[in-house]
Protein backbone atom coordinates (compact mmCIF):
# COMPACT_ATOMS: atom_id res chain seq x y z
CA UNK A 1 0.00 0.00 0.00
CA UNK A 2 1.36 3.47 -0.58
CA UNK A 3 2.53 5.78 2.38
CA UNK A 4 0.90 8.68 0.80
CA UNK A 5 -2.41 5.96 1.43
CA UNK A 6 -1.68 5.07 4.74
CA UNK A 7 -1.52 8.18 6.14
CA UNK A 8 -5.05 9.11 5.03
CA UNK A 9 -6.71 6.54 6.89
CA UNK A 10 -8.75 8.20 9.15
CA UNK A 11 -7.45 7.57 13.06
CA UNK A 12 -9.64 5.06 15.45
CA UNK A 13 -12.47 5.96 17.52
CA UNK A 14 -11.37 3.72 20.09
CA UNK A 15 -7.25 5.60 20.18
CA UNK A 16 -6.45 6.54 23.86
CA UNK A 17 -7.77 10.03 24.88
CA UNK A 18 -5.74 13.33 23.69
CA UNK A 19 -6.37 15.44 27.19
CA UNK A 20 -5.34 18.81 28.38
CA UNK A 21 -6.04 21.41 30.81
CA UNK A 22 -8.23 22.57 28.10
CA UNK A 23 -11.17 20.81 29.68
CA UNK A 24 -11.17 23.29 32.84
CA UNK A 25 -12.29 26.41 30.64
CA UNK A 26 -15.35 24.47 29.46
CA UNK A 27 -16.46 23.20 33.39
CA UNK A 28 -15.48 26.97 34.32
CA UNK A 29 -18.58 27.67 31.81
CA UNK A 30 -20.91 25.02 32.97
CA UNK A 31 -20.51 26.05 36.56
CA UNK A 32 -20.70 30.04 35.76
CA UNK A 33 -24.36 28.97 33.49
CA UNK A 34 -25.41 27.00 36.94
CA UNK A 35 -24.32 29.63 39.24
CA UNK A 36 -27.83 31.31 38.35
CA UNK A 37 -29.83 27.98 39.59
CA UNK A 38 -27.82 26.62 42.18
CA UNK A 39 -30.42 27.08 44.90
CA UNK A 40 -33.27 25.41 42.80
CA UNK A 41 -30.84 22.83 41.62
CA UNK A 42 -29.94 21.68 44.98
CA UNK A 43 -33.82 21.98 46.29
CA UNK A 44 -34.57 19.73 43.63
CA UNK A 45 -31.37 17.19 43.87
CA UNK A 46 -31.83 16.68 47.99
CA UNK A 47 -35.50 16.84 48.11
CA UNK A 48 -36.18 13.42 46.87
CA UNK A 49 -33.70 11.65 48.75
CA UNK A 50 -34.90 13.16 51.90
CA UNK A 51 -37.86 12.41 51.30
CA UNK A 52 -37.19 8.47 50.59
CA UNK A 53 -34.92 9.17 53.83
CA UNK A 54 -37.87 10.40 56.18
CA UNK A 55 -40.30 8.18 54.69
CA UNK A 56 -38.60 4.83 54.99
CA UNK A 57 -36.12 5.53 57.50
CA UNK A 58 -38.56 6.69 59.80
CA UNK A 59 -41.68 5.22 58.58
CA UNK A 60 -40.60 1.94 57.30
CA UNK A 61 -37.45 1.73 59.89
CA UNK A 62 -40.32 2.00 62.78
CA UNK A 63 -41.58 -1.57 61.83
CA UNK A 64 -38.45 -2.80 60.82
CA UNK A 65 -36.21 -1.84 63.74
CA UNK A 66 -32.29 -2.93 63.41
CA UNK A 67 -31.00 -4.47 60.46
CA UNK A 68 -28.34 -6.75 60.69
CA UNK A 69 -24.99 -5.60 58.88
CA UNK A 70 -22.26 -8.02 58.94
CA UNK A 71 -23.10 -9.43 62.80
CA UNK A 72 -23.98 -6.00 63.60
CA UNK A 73 -27.46 -4.57 64.06
CA UNK A 74 -28.11 -0.93 63.64
CA UNK A 75 -31.24 1.14 63.14
CA UNK A 76 -32.64 0.05 59.73
CA UNK A 77 -32.46 4.54 59.48
CA UNK A 78 -28.85 4.41 59.32
CA UNK A 79 -29.00 1.03 56.55
CA UNK A 80 -31.06 3.25 54.68
CA UNK A 81 -29.54 6.45 54.60
CA UNK A 82 -25.83 5.28 53.84
CA UNK A 83 -27.63 3.35 50.93
CA UNK A 84 -29.53 5.76 49.70
CA UNK A 85 -26.87 9.01 49.73
CA UNK A 86 -24.92 6.59 47.36
CA UNK A 87 -28.39 6.54 45.18
CA UNK A 88 -27.98 10.31 45.04
CA UNK A 89 -24.81 10.53 43.91
CA UNK A 90 -25.52 7.99 41.21
CA UNK A 91 -28.91 9.89 40.12
CA UNK A 92 -27.43 13.39 40.54
CA UNK A 93 -24.42 12.57 38.00
CA UNK A 94 -26.85 10.76 35.78
CA UNK A 95 -29.59 13.56 34.94
CA UNK A 96 -26.26 16.06 34.61
CA UNK A 97 -24.27 13.48 32.00
CA UNK A 98 -27.29 12.84 30.45
CA UNK A 99 -30.15 15.49 29.94
CA UNK A 100 -27.79 18.48 30.90
CA UNK A 101 -24.82 17.23 28.83
CA UNK A 102 -27.34 16.16 25.71
CA UNK A 103 -29.32 19.33 25.80
CA UNK A 104 -25.33 21.29 24.96
CA UNK A 105 -24.13 18.90 22.76
CA UNK A 106 -27.21 18.22 20.54
CA UNK A 107 -29.88 20.59 21.12
CA UNK A 108 -28.28 23.90 22.18
CA UNK A 109 -24.98 23.12 20.09
CA UNK A 110 -22.80 24.48 22.47
CA UNK A 111 -20.70 21.42 22.31
CA UNK A 112 -19.77 22.80 18.22
CA UNK A 113 -18.93 26.04 19.28
CA UNK A 114 -16.74 25.21 22.23
CA UNK A 115 -14.33 23.05 19.40
CA UNK A 116 -14.51 26.83 17.13
CA UNK A 117 -12.14 27.91 20.37
CA UNK A 118 -8.76 25.70 20.49
CA UNK A 119 -10.52 23.18 22.36
CA UNK A 120 -11.11 19.31 21.41
CA UNK A 121 -13.99 17.00 22.03
CA UNK A 122 -11.96 14.82 24.46
CA UNK A 123 -11.12 17.61 26.72
CA UNK A 124 -15.11 18.80 26.16
CA UNK A 125 -16.18 14.96 27.25
CA UNK A 126 -13.25 15.35 29.98
CA UNK A 127 -15.24 18.30 31.44
CA UNK A 128 -19.04 17.32 31.24
CA UNK A 129 -17.60 14.07 32.96
CA UNK A 130 -16.09 15.98 35.84
CA UNK A 131 -18.85 18.61 35.88
CA UNK A 132 -21.61 15.90 36.39
CA UNK A 133 -19.26 14.50 39.38
CA UNK A 134 -19.47 17.50 41.05
CA UNK A 135 -22.65 18.03 40.52
CA UNK A 136 -23.10 14.78 42.69
CA UNK A 137 -20.83 16.15 45.12
CA UNK A 138 -22.68 19.05 45.59
CA UNK A 139 -25.65 16.95 46.02
CA UNK A 140 -24.71 14.57 48.66
CA UNK A 141 -22.58 17.02 50.44
CA UNK A 142 -25.68 18.85 51.35
CA UNK A 143 -27.22 15.55 51.97
CA UNK A 144 -24.40 14.52 53.95
CA UNK A 145 -25.14 17.66 56.43
CA UNK A 146 -28.58 16.78 56.94
CA UNK A 147 -27.71 13.48 57.87
CA UNK A 148 -25.63 14.79 60.63
CA UNK A 149 -28.15 17.52 61.92
CA UNK A 150 -30.60 14.44 61.85
CA UNK A 151 -28.11 12.66 64.46
CA UNK A 152 -28.10 9.57 61.83
CA UNK A 153 -24.30 9.23 61.90
CA UNK A 154 -21.44 10.95 63.39
CA UNK A 155 -18.30 8.83 62.25
CA UNK A 156 -15.38 10.81 61.57
CA UNK A 157 -14.85 8.48 58.70
CA UNK A 158 -17.81 10.28 56.72
CA UNK A 159 -14.91 12.20 55.31
CA UNK A 160 -13.68 9.02 54.14
CA UNK A 161 -17.50 8.08 52.74
CA UNK A 162 -17.51 11.60 51.13
CA UNK A 163 -13.96 10.49 49.30
CA UNK A 164 -15.98 7.17 47.93
CA UNK A 165 -19.25 9.36 46.95
CA UNK A 166 -16.65 11.83 44.85
CA UNK A 167 -15.26 8.32 43.00
CA UNK A 168 -19.13 6.96 42.53
CA UNK A 169 -20.14 10.24 41.27
CA UNK A 170 -17.38 9.93 38.50
CA UNK A 171 -18.00 6.66 38.07
CA UNK A 172 -21.64 7.35 36.88
CA UNK A 173 -21.12 10.01 35.13
CA UNK A 174 -18.88 8.14 32.85
CA UNK A 175 -21.17 5.32 32.33
CA UNK A 176 -23.96 7.91 31.80
CA UNK A 177 -21.85 9.37 29.10
CA UNK A 178 -22.35 6.26 26.91
CA UNK A 179 -25.73 6.96 26.55
CA UNK A 180 -25.71 10.80 25.96
CA UNK A 181 -23.84 9.42 23.17
CA UNK A 182 -25.93 7.27 21.45
CA UNK A 183 -29.08 9.25 22.16
CA UNK A 184 -30.86 11.15 19.75
CA UNK A 185 -33.53 12.11 21.60
CA UNK A 186 -34.44 12.36 25.33
CA UNK A 187 -36.75 9.83 25.60
CA UNK A 188 -34.11 7.82 24.80
CA UNK A 189 -32.68 7.84 28.83
CA UNK A 190 -35.74 6.11 29.81
CA UNK A 191 -33.87 3.07 28.50
CA UNK A 192 -31.10 4.04 30.44
CA UNK A 193 -33.31 4.84 33.81
CA UNK A 194 -35.78 1.62 33.89
CA UNK A 195 -33.40 -0.77 32.62
CA UNK A 196 -29.85 -0.41 34.34
CA UNK A 197 -30.18 2.65 36.85
CA UNK A 198 -34.06 1.31 38.66
CA UNK A 199 -33.04 -1.85 38.86
CA UNK A 200 -29.92 -1.58 40.42
CA UNK A 201 -31.58 0.74 42.98
CA UNK A 202 -33.08 -2.77 44.41
CA UNK A 203 -30.15 -4.87 43.63
CA UNK A 204 -27.46 -2.87 45.49
CA UNK A 205 -28.53 -3.40 49.08
CA UNK A 206 -29.87 0.39 49.32
CA UNK A 207 -32.91 -0.56 51.16
CA UNK A 208 -32.38 -4.03 52.37
CA UNK A 209 -29.43 -6.32 52.92
CA UNK A 210 -28.29 -7.98 49.72
CA UNK A 211 -28.74 -11.77 51.72
CA UNK A 212 -32.36 -11.24 50.88
CA UNK A 213 -32.20 -11.98 47.32
CA UNK A 214 -31.42 -15.21 45.63
CA UNK A 215 -28.17 -16.65 45.23
CA UNK A 216 -27.57 -16.43 41.83
CA UNK A 217 -29.34 -12.52 41.56
CA UNK A 218 -27.05 -12.11 44.83
CA UNK A 219 -23.62 -13.08 42.40
CA UNK A 220 -24.71 -10.80 39.60
CA UNK A 221 -25.71 -7.37 41.97
CA UNK A 222 -21.96 -8.05 43.59
CA UNK A 223 -20.51 -6.43 40.66
CA UNK A 224 -22.91 -3.94 39.83
CA UNK A 225 -21.21 0.05 40.76
CA UNK A 226 -23.80 0.76 43.14
CA UNK A 227 -23.15 -2.60 44.83
CA UNK A 228 -19.64 -2.09 45.60
CA UNK A 229 -20.16 2.01 46.34
CA UNK A 230 -22.51 1.18 49.25
CA UNK A 231 -20.73 -1.90 50.48
CA UNK A 232 -17.75 0.74 50.84
CA UNK A 233 -19.81 3.44 52.31
CA UNK A 234 -22.24 1.94 54.81
CA UNK A 235 -19.62 0.92 57.15
CA UNK A 236 -17.87 4.09 57.17
CA UNK A 237 -21.42 5.28 58.40
CA UNK A 238 -21.18 2.74 61.39
CA UNK A 239 -18.09 3.95 61.80
CA UNK A 240 -16.17 0.91 60.89
CA UNK A 241 -14.11 0.57 57.57
CA UNK A 242 -14.87 -1.65 55.03
CA UNK A 243 -14.35 -5.06 54.67
CA UNK A 244 -12.48 -5.90 51.17
CA UNK A 245 -12.57 -2.27 50.16
CA UNK A 246 -9.35 -3.31 47.57
CA UNK A 247 -12.06 -5.05 45.87
CA UNK A 248 -14.86 -3.05 45.95
CA UNK A 249 -12.08 0.23 44.74
CA UNK A 250 -10.89 -1.72 41.71
CA UNK A 251 -14.42 -2.24 40.67
CA UNK A 252 -15.10 1.30 40.27
CA UNK A 253 -12.49 2.05 39.20
CA UNK A 254 -12.36 -0.57 36.32
CA UNK A 255 -16.30 1.05 35.55
CA UNK A 256 -14.89 4.26 35.12
CA UNK A 257 -12.43 3.36 33.13
CA UNK A 258 -13.94 1.33 30.63
CA UNK A 259 -17.00 3.44 30.48
CA UNK A 260 -15.23 6.91 29.86
CA UNK A 261 -13.44 5.18 27.17
CA UNK A 262 -16.52 3.84 25.46
CA UNK A 263 -18.15 7.36 26.39
CA UNK A 264 -15.26 9.19 24.30
CA UNK A 265 -15.23 6.33 21.73
CA UNK A 266 -19.14 6.78 20.73
CA UNK A 267 -18.91 10.52 21.11
CA UNK A 268 -16.17 10.80 18.16
CA UNK A 269 -18.14 8.41 16.03
CA UNK A 270 -20.95 10.73 16.49
CA UNK A 271 -19.42 13.66 16.06
CA UNK A 272 -17.57 12.01 13.00
CA UNK A 273 -20.53 10.82 11.38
Amino acid sequence: MPASASLSEPESVWRAPTLSMRWWPVFLRNLLVWRKLAVPSLIGNIAEPLIWLVAFGYGMGMLVGEVDVGGTRVPYILFLASGSICMSAMNAASFEALYSAFSRMHVQKTWDGIMNAPVGLDDIVMAEMLWAAFKSIFTVTAILFVMLGLGISHSPKLLVAWVVLVGSGITFSSIALIFNALAKGYDFFTYYFTLFLTPMMFLSGVFFPLEQLPGVVRAVAAWLPLTNAVLLVRPLFMDQWPADWVRHVLVLVVYTVIAFWAALALTRKRFSA
